[in-house]
């Protein structure tokens, strides 16, 4: 006989089977996409706000999203694999200490603020090129390319720059030949 554990489980497969869910915590803008039925129509309303609590609890899994509506705070709980939901999306990770925030209820305004939690990338892309050459391996390193990089490169490509008086100029930009007329 199958344990109410398993049944569980098989439940939670089948729905993340058909939607996906994005792994979100406490203090993360989220934007969940609620299904309303209006008769025989049904639509899609979007409730965006602050999670301030997640329960994870497998099948029986809530989180509660808070919002601030008209100057009055708004709370819903969902279940998480409830059908209602339509999707969830993360606008901003948030940088918080405690997994439940219910102190953000007594605050307003700029004390209600939570930091944001920054995703920091390293700038180096590896990527791996094999070439034999008498028996040998080399891995090349390709670093990546950062927009300020490109900005530098575009430069030095228009090694000739004209001003006014038709004097060329190598590798100098516009604030500099301004300079340069005085």
């Amino acid at each position: 006989m199958k344990n109410i554990e398993e049944i569980n489980n098989a439940h939670i497969k089948k729905i993340l089977a058909k939607k996906k869910i994005p792994e979100f915590f406490a203090g993360d803008t989220i934007k969940v996409g609620v299904r309303i039925v209006e008769g025989k129509r049904e639509r899609i309303q979007y409730f965006e706000g602050v999670c301030i609590a997640k329960k994870n609890r497998d099948i029986n899994s809530a989180f509660t999203v808070r919002k601030i509506s008209f100057g009055e705070g708004v709370e819903r709980t969902f279940a998480l694999y409830s059908p209602i939901i339509g999707s969830i999306k993360v606008i901003r990770s948030g940088k918080v200490k405690r997994a439940k925030l219910y102190y953000l209820r007594d605050r307003k305004g700029k004390s209600a603020r939570i930091l944001e939690k920054i995703k920091k990338s390293i700038g180096v892309d590896v990527s791996e090129q094999i070439t034999e050459d008498e028996n040998k391996k080399e891995v090349d390193v390709v670093e990546n390319k950062s927009k300020v990089d490109v900005k530098k490169e575009d430069s030095k490509k228009e090694n000739l720059i004209k001003d006014d008086n038709t004097v060329e100029k190598t590798g100098l930009k516009k604030k500099e030949l301004k300079k340069d007329k005085k």
